[in-house]
């Protein structure tokens, strides 16, 4: 199979090249999952796909077009490459459309043959755990699948990039009835290349997700307006990390709104935070999206700002040294248990989900807190409805008070429970 998507990745970019092309990416994947699915309760559907893409990405005179399709036959091909010429010479032209360089590597991870038994075990297992612990948690959707992606990437500086990338998924989604009454929906999932090491409901909170669904069924509001803190739990951290990585990435320094350009080496956060790559975890190969390998960094050590990441094209733009990166982060653990972040608290709320809009470009945002809880005199209490917090995400980086042991691996993220004080409640 290796070869073979070689042959077809060599073929796409010899015609790429013979049509004009001065530079060319290509990429050649074909994905294969088998997958077992749950609704309402009830496993409902057991199948296996596969799916091809070709994608192609050309330049010519600085002006740069891309294309994916899926029909791989060489009429295809050629037809689709006179399109890409004609796209690629109606579009603007920038000195920076480049493609990477002499980047080499091969990539094997995760079970490359799915194990069935064992999905439906896992499917047994939560069907089980809900009847017995969570009866009134009703499982929408749920999903438990293995995929093989295989890859092979090319460009015409010489590049040859390819991975073998097996994991298995499992992910659950629903609300908690009681009669007429109703939580909010709910979701968590991860990957993993494995999943026998631990019954269902213990693998990526899936367990702690319905527990704590069902107590969402009776709601009330918050208590007042008031300044208090929040624990993001691992499923809200990503809000934060987001806003930080948006920051440190393409848009924000292309556009020159980033308010960490200038900030390689200074302080931007409080000491307890550590956030590393997790470019290789399950699921994933350690090369970017524009065919740059990426080793491991730590984009924040104790606080400090390492890093920042503009992909090739962003780096000849903004000037700014190429740093690759791709998706999969993890946040480091620090020494204070989940229990003691709750204890130590006055007011405020633990924070499983937060529903807003792109903060402003200074950090500043509001939004409402979903599927959490308030925390009163070091006590967690009745689930939230209608509550917002307003704040700013600068602000909560410096902010963080407590980071606990405990944490969360999903695979593509590992985090831990924060806490942040100094947010408006209302």
């Amino acid at each position: 199979m290796r070869s073979e998507l070689f042959a077809q990745a060599q073929q796409a970019l010899d015609e790429m090249l013979g049509a004009g092309f001065a530079h060319a990416q290509v990429s050649v994947s074909v994905s294969e999952q088998e997958e077992l699915n749950v609704m309402h309760n009830e496993p409902s559907l057991l199948r296996s796909t596969e799916d091809h893409e070709l994608s192609l990405t050309g330049i010519i005179d600085s002006r740069r077009a891309t294309m994916a399709l899926t029909d791989l036959n060489t009429s295809a091909l050629k037809s689709a490459v006179a399109e890409l010429f004609e796209r690629a010479g109606n579009a603007p032209r920038d000195d920076a459309n480049v493609v990477s360089t002499g980047e080499k590597g091969h990539y094997e991870q995760g079970p490359l043959e799915g194990d069935m038994d064992l999905l439906a075990l896992k499917v047994e297992e939560l069907l089980e755990f809900r009847a017995q612990q969570t009866p009134l948690m009703q499982i929408e959707e749920c999903a438990a699948t293995h995929r093989v992606v295989r890859e092979c990437v090319l460009t015409s500086g010489g590049t040859e990039l390819s991975c073998v990338i097996g994991c298995y998924d499992l992910s659950v989604f629903g609300a908690a009835t009681d009669g007429e009454k109703t939580s909010s929906f709910n979701y968590t999932g991860g990957v993993a290349n494995d999943l026998s090491g631990a019954h269902a409901s213990e693998l990526f909170g899936i367990g702690n997700m319905m527990v704590e669904t069902e107590k969402q069924i009776e709601t009330q509001t918050i208590p007042g307006n008031f300044v208090g803190d929040i624990i993001l739990a691992p499923t809200a951290i990503m809000d934060m990390l987001g806003w930080l990585l948006n920051q440190v990435l393409d848009h924000s320094l292309i556009s020159d709104l980033s308010i960490y350009r200038d900030c390689v080496g200074t302080e931007i956060a409080n000491e307890r935070l550590t956030v590393q790559s997790r470019f290789d975890g399950p699921g994933h190969a350690p090369y970017s999206a524009d065919a740059c390998t990426t080793p491991a960094l730590t984009l924040v050590q104790n606080g400090r700002l390492n890093y920042l990441l503009p992909s090739l094209y962003g780096s000849l733009k903004t000037g700014i040294k190429h740093t690759p990166s791709s998706s999969g982060w993890l946040i480091e653990p620090g020494e204070t248990t989940r229990a003691e972040l709750i204890a130590g608290m006055n007011r405020g709320a633990l924070v499983n989900r937060l529903s807003m809009g792109a903060p402003g470009p200074n950090g500043d945002f509001s939004g409402v807190i979903k599927n959490s809880f308030l925390i009163e005199d070091g006590l967690q209490g009745h689930a939230l409805s209608e509550t917002m917090i307003a704040g700013n995400m600068a602000s909560m980086l410096n902010d963080i008070v407590g980071v606990s042991e405990e944490h969360l691996d999903l695979g593509g993220q590992d985090f831990p429970w924060i806490r942040i004080a100094n947010l408006n409640f209302s």
